[in-house]
């Protein structure tokens, strides 16, 4: 394996039924562990109702179809645009919202609107949250090798709506734009729509819920690998770029390669390459994720939030422990929680909750010292000095008293975590708590965070954490103790309950190490500013994708003084995506 550090013998991920909370346990009725075998599944698969209810009635019994005629790819139909990068025209084909699956879900045409709230009208309502616009640079008009730069757009874990990032009279700089860098290297850039969270069907249902994102996605790579030799690019070289709850996506996909679990819900959206007994006759996995800040593994999200900032006191320190009680004993969850995943560090050692907050150091030293190495121009603020950043467009001085460097080595000599965790959690506020899972908990119904990602398509919402679902006090929402008269764990293990599924499907954290088909190339960066997710999430997907014997290049790094955002490093990361490339030689040999 490539990587910036050499790992050696690490344990198998474990699941042990004590921590069943954190990590659902595998459910028969819906295959978990069964792989596909090649590029073919054996098995056939019944769609579950909620995942039927999102697709049209009347088109369901020939989902399994949906690779013939319905989906076929049309050369001739582009509109040619120019764009400009680097101060000289590009001539694009354009193929404008191809719809990817043949079943889509119809859309409301009012959709819930950004932070600011309000709605927004959307125009394709019968497939505008299921489809892609490629772009095609005149270098690869008819280039079949030419890798596919596959962009999901799904911040914040919400739906996303088709885009088009490549626009007509446009300038781009590749050295600070990954679409423009894309475009100049020759790769076919492919804007991806995707349902999840916030989406509203016409209907007036959600069918959002999970694991919807990570079966469009799915659906997408499918479609381009029926159509590859009609396409340009290679569906042998996707690669899945997203921030943030795109992060999360493109790791998901990344992780759960041709896993037979996702079948009867790509049979519903009528994905390319089911056949008509269900079974997949087409691969879904990807060659390589380019994941920024992903927020994954949301079961545990919240555990994770409240030991980060809990174990030094920051919450305390930075007056930001409304909820001590709940920060407390959520943060309680973690030690197990970590120990569950038998993962290990470089040097062999165990990744524990007694060892991860030396581990998180040890990888803030090395982005800083990256950093200075990287140019001579870089510097770090002294002991004393202080830290110029810019957020909404106010710029304010944070006083350095955390990192102590020497400049003349260009090395770091100390970090003091509980200084620096208190800088992180004041240069941007910490989240409530709970941080990922707080609709319906203490009376919360306007929370933002991700609790209406799952639950059926008829609900709003549903509490998808042990400390939430039995803290809900919200009546009549359908969700958690006081409305069903069981706790977390008696509600969990009724035959009929789903969202421990959605909650798995949606985790790269449960497939990578199994028999699912892992990306072989990964690039992940997480700011050392950022308070959107704990530094453990991407520390932990880091060692458990070390550890899988399918992945041969592995760079992961906290990005030194980059808040919650993505693709910053654009010259760094496109050319690690050349050199895989590369290394991977002809894909049509």
């Amino acid at each position: 394996m490539q990587r910036l550090t050499t790992y050696c013998g690490r344990d198998a991920l474990a699941h042990p039924p004590s921590v069943r909370a954190e990590r659902p346990v595998i459910r028969a009725r819906l295959l978990r562990g069964v792989a596909l075998a090649g590029s073919l599944v054996l098995t056939s698969v019944a769609v579950p109702a909620s995942v039927a209810a999102a697709a049209p009635a009347q088109s369901r019994s020939h989902a399994a179809g949906s690779q013939g005629a319905a989906l076929a790819f049309d050369p001739s139909r582009y509109t040619t645009i120019t764009v400009t990068v680097d101060g000289r025209p590009l001539q694009v084909r354009w193929y404008k919202e191809i719809c990817y699956v043949a079943n889509p879900v119809a859309a409301a045409a009012q959709q819930p609107g950004g932070p600011g709230g309000g709605t927004t009208t959307i125009s394709n309502t019968a497939c505008g949250y299921q489809s892609m616009n490629v772009f095609v640079p005149e270098s690869a008009f008819g280039d079949q090798r030419a890798p596919i730069y596959f962009a999901v757009n799904n911040s914040g874990w919400m739906a996303s709506y088709i885009r088009a990032s490549v626009t007509v009279g446009a300038a781009y700089n590749s050295a600070t734009s990954n679409v423009g860098a894309a475009l100049k290297a020759g790769y076919v850039f492919v804007d991806v729509a995707g349902r999840s969270r916030g989406l509203i069907g016409a209907d007036g249902s959600f069918p959002g819920k999970a694991p919807a994102a990570v079966t469009d996605a799915k659906a997408a790579v499918r479609y381009l690998r029926l159509n590859d030799t009609a396409m340009p690019g290679s569906a042998e070289r996707i690669v899945v770029n997203g921030t943030s709850g795109g992060g999360a996506l493109a790791s998901a996909l990344g992780a759960s390669g041709n896993s037979a679990e996702y079948t009867p819900y790509l049979a519903a959206v009528g994905a390319a390459g089911i056949d008509a007994k269900g079974r997949s006759t087409l691969r879904d996995d990807v060659f390589a994720v380019n994941a920024y800040c992903p927020i994954t593994d949301l079961g545990n999200a919240d555990i994770a939030y409240e030991w980060l900032y809990n174990a030094l006191g920051t919450r305390d320190t930075t007056g930001q422990n409304l909820s001590p009680a709940a920060a407390a004993e959520t943060a309680a969850r973690f030690a197990a929680y970590e120990k569950s995943l038998g993962l290990r560090n470089p040097d062999g050692s165990r990744l524990t909750a007694a060892t991860m907050l030396a581990t998180i150091q040890q990888e803030v030293v090395r982005s800083a010292e990256t950093y200075l190495k990287e140019d001579p121009a870089h510097t770090v603020p002294p002991l004393g000095g202080t830290f110029q950043i810019t957020a909404g467009g106010t710029t304010k001085s944070y006083v350095n008293d955390w990192i102590d460097v020497d400049t003349a080595t260009r090395t770091v000599r100390s970090v003091d975590m509980t200084k620096y965790l208190a800088f992180v959690a004041t240069q941007a506020a910490l989240k409530t708590t709970p941080a990922f899972d707080a609709v319906g908990v203490a009376g919360n119904t306007a929370s933002r965070t991700e609790t209406n990602l799952f639950g059926p398509p008829t609900q709003m919402y549903l509490n998808y954490t042990e400390y939430s679902w039995n803290h809900n006090d919200v009546p009549g929402d359908g969700s958690g103790l006081d409305d069903t008269g069981l706790t977390w764990k008696q509600y969990t293990a009724q035959p009929s309950t789903t969202v421990d599924d959605q909650i798995h499907l949606i985790n790269p954290m449960d497939f990578i190490g199994t028999k699912a088909d892992t990306a072989p190339n990964w690039y992940v960066r997480h700011g050392t500013r950022d308070r959107d997710t704990a530094f453990t999430v991407s520390v932990n997907l880091d060692r458990a994708l070390a550890a899988d014997k399918q992945v041969e290049d592995l760079d992961y790094r906290l990005a030194w003084n980059q808040p919650h955002a993505g693709n910053y490093d654009v010259p760094e990361a496109m050319a690690w995506i050349d050199r895989i490339v590369q290394k991977a030689g002809d894909p049509l040999a």
